[in-house]
C-alpha cells in the first residue's frame, strides 16, 4: 500500500483530496486507498491510468455521487469551503452545476433522445433558477453559441439529429452555463475522431480561461494528458503511484508503471520499432499488499511487498516506489 502524501496545502487550492479510501460495503474490499492530490485554482490536473485504475470512481466521490454499494471509509474531499463527504444529498445538489460540473464520456446518452435539446436546456435552467421560459431560452442560446454551435438549429433539434461532436459541445454548454469552479472531464473525447477530439479539448482550455475555473481531466490517452495538463497523477489499483508537474513526470518517470505507459506511445521515427512495448499481466491484476503494480512490474523487489511510501524526487515530483531511493543513489554517485 502506498502512503500517498503529495497534496499541496494553501489557499490557492480549489480541490483538496486527503487520505481518501473507498470500499465495497459489507465486504471491506478497497477500491481506492489513501488517495491524495490537490488542484489549484485555474489549473488542469490530469489523472491517467488503465481502465479500472480508479479514475472515474474518484470523480464520483468528488461529485458526491458514490453508489450506495460503496462507502468512503477514510479521508476527506474539500471543494472550496465545502467538505463533500459530509454533505447531505440536498446540499450536494446545490453544489453540482454551480461549484462542480461533470462531462461524461458517454455524451451520446447525456440528453433524453425523445425531447428536443432546447427543452432540456430550459428544464435544467429553471430547475436551478427562477427564470421564465423566455429568459431561460436566451441563456441556452447564449451558451450554445459560446461553444461554437449553430444555436437555434441545435436548440430545436432532437439529440439524434446532431453529430457526436455537436452533442459533446452541447453537453459542455449545459455543464458550464452556471459557471462552475471545477469541471470534471471524464474521457471527454471518447468515440470522437482525432480532429474533433482535439477541438473539444481546445474548447475546454478556452473556457477554463474565460471562467477562471479548474479542470480535472481524466483520460487513458497520454497525448491529451501531456499536451493539456500542468500536473498529472498516475493511478494504478486505486492508488496514485506517481504524481508531479507533467513536464517532470514525462521527462523523468520513476515508477515502472509510468515508464511503461510512456513507452507504449507511438512515435514517428525513421526506424520504427519491430514491436510495441507491452506490460505483463492484465490491468486488473493488483497486489493486495505493498505496491499494487508489483505482480506486473519488471523491476519488482522483495521490499515491494511492504509499505511503499511516496518519496519526493524533486520539488514537484513524487513516486510511491523503492526505485526512488536507488535513483537518488545513482545520481549521487554519477555526480
Amino acid at each position: 500500500m502506498a502512503e500517498n502524501k503529495t497534496t499541496t496545502t494553501g489557499e490557492n487550492n480549489l480541490l483538496l483530496v486527503e487520505n481518501l479510501s473507498v470500499t465495497v460495503r459489507n465486504s471491506g474490499k478497497k477500491l481506492i486507498q489513501n488517495l491524495n492530490f490537490s488542484i489549484p485554482k485555474g489549473e488542469i490536473f490530469g489523472l491517467v491510468g488503465e481502465s479500472g485504475s480508479g479514475k472515474s470512481l474518484t470523480a464520483t466521490v468528488i461529485l458526491g455521487m458514490l453508489s450506495k454499494s460503496l462507502e468512503v471509509t477514510s479521508g476527506t474531499v474539500k471543494l472550496g469551503q465545502s467538505e463533500i463527504t459530509s454533505l447531505s444529498e440536498k446540499e450536494l445538489r446545490n453544489i453540482r452545476g454551480h461549484d462542480s460540473a461533470y462531462l461524461s464520456q458517454n455524451y451520446q446518452s447525456f440528453f433524453t433522445p425523445f425531447i428536443k435539446v432546447g427543452k432540456q436546456f430550459i428544464e435544467i435552467i429553471r430547475c436551478h433558477t427562477n427564470m421564465s421560459r423566455k429568459e431561460a431560452k436566451k441563456v441556452a442560446i447564449h451558451w450554445l453559441n459560446r461553444v461554437h454551435l449553430p444555436a437555434e438549429r441545435v436548440f430545436n433539434s432532437y439529440p439524434d439529429e446532431l453529430s457526436g461532436g455537436q452533442l459533446q459541445r452541447a453537453s459542455i454548454a449545459s455543464a458550464i452555463m452556471f459557471r462552475p469552479k471545477l469541471i470534471i472531464a471524464d474521457e471527454p473525447t471518447t468515440a470522437l475522431d482525432v480532429l474533433t477530439g482535439e477541438r473539444i479539448l481546445d474548447l475546454l482550455c478556452e473556457l477554463k480561461e474565460e471562467l477562471n475555473c479548474s479542470i480535472l481531466l481524466i483520460s487513458h490517452d497520454l497525448r491529451h494528458i501531456i499536451n493539456r495538463t500542468q500536473t498529472v497523477g498516475v493511478m494504478y489499483g486505486g492508488q496514485i503511484v506517481e504524481i508531479g508537474k507533467t513536464s517532470a513526470v514525462v521527462a523523468d518517470p520513476i515508477h515502472p508503471y509510468t515508464n511503461l505507459l510512456l513507452q507504449s506511445r507511438l512515435k514517428l521515427s525513421n526506424q520504427p520499432p519491430l514491436e510495441l512495448q507491452t506490460m505483463l499481466g492484465e490491468p486488473g491484476l493488483i497486489a493486495e499488499e505493498g505496491c499494487p503494480f508489483s505482480k506486473r512490474c519488471p523491476s519488482v523487489m522483495k521490499s515491494c511487498s511492504n509499505l511503499v511510501p511516496m518519496n519526493s524526487i524533486g520539488t514537484h515530483h513524487s513516486a510511491a516506489c523503492h526505485l526512488v531511493k536507488a535513483e537518488r543513489e545513482e545520481r549521487y554517485v554519477t555526480h
